[in-house]
Formats: structure tokens, C-alpha cells, sequence
């Protein structure tokens, strides 16, 4: 008899030592396109307007590639094994929405409104780049501070009563602030915050800690109905008090975009944890009563269903009407390819153009086809999230991850469909797209919640130690 040693296990120890790619190069590559695309974009807009390449040309493209340059370098180093498409999915976003909030301060329009309402114009622009700038901060600080995502998971009631706090905020005197009829925002020294933003992520961790440890009891079923198999009565406890919960955010604050996300967000979450789809249906029923309760006797509510109707049949009297149908117009002029990048008149909408409807821009200058590659890419942003959640270890990474990407998707539903008239207006602003600092800073660091969730799922598990005495023992019998 010989002594050998087994070839296949020796190679598959190798690999396990190499451990998988970590496809940081190929984020870094994707990344210079997700800088080069705004940049052309942004000298296409100074040409389009006067015919000249814009100043700030050099400066914004320093800017945008400076923070994309830092937020690789810190993924590379403190999340070698993430995602690699996120990072430069979110930078070409935030870019693009740079680009068409500059070429809105460009329009005279624009520039006379505001100082017929201010008494000075102050251009959105400078203000977003800081606001990306706070934004990847707080990426880094997540990607940093946050080594594993699974410590979240002690703060599970703690976090409920944040989210909660941070929802109920507006409604507090002399903090909460009434914008258009919505009770959304609060004044911190002299800066304007949207803490529903950050109620989003603080929220997903509250229910991904309790649909964990309560899913069992919810996948149960008690007696089936039409094809459905109907929960019990006392498992109807958490829909209805989260139902209850998004109805008084709608009442008092007047605000159908963070209810119904926050709604939203619990059913999809609920489905994922017991695959019963009784309670997806349950969920639509009582989101359905819910809006059209509220929209019976809230007017600020009931002004935007009829916009949503018809728009054009109260377009004179009402300003919810005008800003709807000027987006559908907008639309509807940019036809397949749009007018071109500087070119379009979505500044018509009024001030609400660089934030709530900033998708009719894109819509009018780019058309459809400028318009399904938008989409494509906040898909492939969700499709990502949903990879991460398949590929998580543990549950509490894989309710997380969906819990984000849900949330993240149903904004996207809310903000284009309203803007689109596909649902009535809700409010909120298109993720990295839009005007607006507490909207793009809260989806950077979903983003840097989404890679860590990555590179935990991703990162190899340390090869076995081998015994070098075992293997010069083993022996291959004839």
C-alpha cells in the first residue's frame, strides 16, 4: 500500500482558501460610467440652453467622481464581498437627478416664480450636491460602524417606538411644518427634514425582528375561503393595528405617500414570512376601504383623487389639477425619444418640478425610452435587494433585505404612478432623482444597508484547518 494525497480535495481546499470574487474592479469600472453618463449629460444641457459648455462642468464632475471614488474605496475595504452593481446603480441616479435639477434652475420661469415668492431665487442644485455629499457620508458611517447587520436585530421594539416618534413628529406645535396641505416636514434650525425618509428603514428593522419570531404563529390557517386559506382571529392583530396606524397618518397628517407605504411595506413583508396570500389580499381590501373612508370626508385627500379622475375637468380651479395635467402633458410631448436633454418645458409644472414630478422632466426630454431605462435601472437597484435576500444566511438579514427593497419599490410605485396618473398624487420624491435632502441621504444609506446585508451573504466561510499528519495517513487500497 502507497500513501497519496486526493488531488480534488486538495484543490477544493485551495479554492476555500482563495475564497469567491470579490467583483470590486468591476464595481469600480461600472462606477466610471456612472460618473461619465451625468457628466456628457450636464454639457448636453449647457449646449441644448445657450450653446455652450457649462462652467461648472469641471467642478461637477470632480464632485460626482470624488464621492463616487470614496464610497468604492471604503465598500472595497470594509465590504469587499457586496453587491457590485449597487454603488454605481445609486451614483448614475443621483448624477442624472443633479443634472435635471440644474437644468431646471437654468429656466427663467422657474427663476421669476421664486422671487415673485421669496423675493430672491436660490439655485437646488448646489444645495442637492451637499445633500449627496451628507448622504454618502452616511453610506461610509454605515459600511463602518455597522459589521453586522444581524446587531440590529436587539433593537427590534426600540425601533418601533423611533419609527413611530419619527411619524409623529410633524404633528408636534411649532416643530411640524404644513407644506401643500401635507403635515410632512419639521423645521430644525432653519432646515426643513422629512422624517418619514428615515422612518422607512428604522420600521423595516421593527418588522423584520417581529415577523421572525411571529411567522409561525401568522402562516397558520384556519379555514379556507374562494382558494384562500383565511388566518385566524387573533393573528389578525398586527394588519389591523398597522392599518389603523397608516389611517392615522393619513388623517392627520394628510399624507397618502407614507401611509401607504408604510402599509405596504408590512403586507409584502407579511407575505414573504408566511407565503400565504390571503394576506396579500386582506392587505389590498383594507387598503382599498381605508383610502376611499379617509378620501370621503379629508379634502386635502379628496382634492387629489379628483385630480386623478380628471384632471382636466378642474385644471382652472385647482392646482392639484394643473400640476397633474401639466405632467401629463409633459408626457405626452416628449413622445418615444423626448425633445432632447434643456429642450423641454416641464418647468410649466411650477415649483413642485425639480421634486415631486422631476420624473415628468426625464419623461418630456428623454421620452419613453428615456423613461424605461430610469425604470430599468431602479429595477435592477430592487432586483438586487431581492438577490440579497435569497442569498442572506439568517432570517433576520433575509426579512431586512426584502423589507428595504420592498420599500424602495413601492416609492417608485407611489411617485411614478402619480406623476404618470396611473394612482392619485402621493407626495413623496423619486429616490436619488428628486430635490430634496432628507430623501436622498435616507437612500443612501439603504444602499449601504443593502451591502453590508451582500457582503455578509457573499463572504466565503473560512476554509477548514487541515491536518497535514491526517493526509500523509490516508492510503488508496487496490
Amino acid at each position: 500500500m502507497s500513501s497519496t494525497t486526493n488531488p480534488s480535495a486538495q484543490h477544493t481546499s485551495t479554492i476555500g482558501a482563495i475564497g469567491a470574487p470579490s467583483r470590486r474592479n468591476t464595481e469600480l469600472a461600472l462606477l466610471v460610467f456612472a460618473v461619465v453618463i451625468p457628466v456628457f449629460a450636464y454639457a448636453n444641457v449647457g449646449l441644448a440652453i445657450d450653446g455652450t459648455v457649462p462652467s461648472g462642468l469641471l467642478a461637477y464632475g470632480l464632485g460626482l467622481g470624488l464621492l463616487a471614488g470614496v464610497g468604492h474605496l471604503v465598500v472595497r475595504k470594509f465590504a469587499p464581498y457586496a453587491d457590485p452593481l449597487l454603488l454605481p446603480l445609486a451614483t448614475l441616479l443621483n448624477g442624472l437627478g443633479l443634472v435635471a435639477i440644474w437644468r431646471l434652475d437654468q429656466s427663467e420661469r422657474l427663476q421669476q416664480l421664486a422671487k415673485r415668492a421669496y423675493g430672491a431665487f436660490s439655485p437646488s442644485a448646489p444645495n442637492q450636491l451637499l445633500y449627496s455629499a451628507i448622504g454618502v457620508a452616511l453610506f461610509v458611517a454605515v459600511l463602518v460602524f455597522l459589521k453586522d447587520h444581524r446587531i440590529l436585530q436587539r433593537y427590534t421594539y426600540i425601533s418601533m417606538v423611533a419609527a413611530l416618534v419619527l411619524l409623529l413628529l410633524p404633528l408636534v406645535p411649532g416643530l411640524g411644518a404644513d407644506v401643500f396641505g401635507a403635515k410632512i416636514w419639521i423645521r430644525v434650525a432653519g432646515f426643513s427634514i422629512q422624517p418619514g425618509e428615515f422612518a422607512k428603514i428604522v420600521i423595516a428593522i421593527f418588522f423584520s425582528g417581529y415577523l421572525m419570531v411571529k411567522r409561525d404563529a401568522l402562516a397558520l390557517a384556519s379555514r379556507r375561503f374562494m382558494g384562500l386559506y383565511l388566518p385566524r382571529g387573533r393573528d389578525l392583530g398586527p394588519i389591523i393595528t398597522i392599518w389603523a396606524v397608516s389611517l392615522l397618518v393619513l388623517v392627520f397628517e394628510n399624507d397618502l405617500g407614507t401611509s401607504l407605504l408604510f402599509f405596504g411595506l408590512f403586507v409584502v413583508m407579511l407575505y414573504v414570512a408566511t407565503e400565504r396570500t390571503s394576506w396579500i389580499v386582506i392587505g389590498l381590501l383594507m387598503s382599498a376601504a381605508g383610502a376611499v373612508g379617509v378620501a370621503s370626508f379629508a379634502s386635502h385627500v379628496q382634492a387629489r383623487v379628483d385630480a386623478w379622475l380628471d384632471p382636466f375637468g378642474c385644471y382652472k380651479t385647482s392646482g392639484a389639477c394643473e400640476q397633474i395635467g401639466q405632467s401629463i402633458m409633459s408626457f405626452g410631448s416628449g413622445g418615444v425619444m423626448g425633445t432632447g436633454l434643456g429642450q423641454g418645458n416641464s418647468d410649466l409644472i411650477g415649483f413642485a418640478a425639480n421634486s415631486d414630478f422631476i420624473f415628468a422632466t426625464f419623461g418630456e426630454e428623454l421620452g419613453l425610452a428615456g423613461v424605461m431605462a430610469m425604470l430599468l435601472l431602479y429595477g435592477l437597484i430592487i432586483e438586487r435587494g431581492v438577490r440579497t435576500s435569497l442569498a442572506a444566511r439568517d432570517p433576520f438579514g433575509k426579512l431586512f433585505a426584502i423589507g428595504l427593497s420592498g420599500a424602495f419599490a413601492l416609492q417608485i410605485f407611489v411617485v411614478a404612478g402619480g406623476v404618470m396618473g396611473l394612482i392619485p398624487l402621493t407626495g413623496m420624491t423619486m429616490p436619488f432623482l428628486a430635490y430634496g435632502g432628507s430623501s436622498v441621504i435616507a437612500n443612501w444609506a439603504l444602499i449601504g444597508i443593502l451591502l453590508r446585508i451582500s457582503d455578509t451573504a457573499r463572504r466565503p466561510a473560512p476554509a477548514p484547518a487541515t491536518n497535514p499528519d491526517a493526509e500523509m495517513t490516508q492510503v488508496v487500497r487496490p
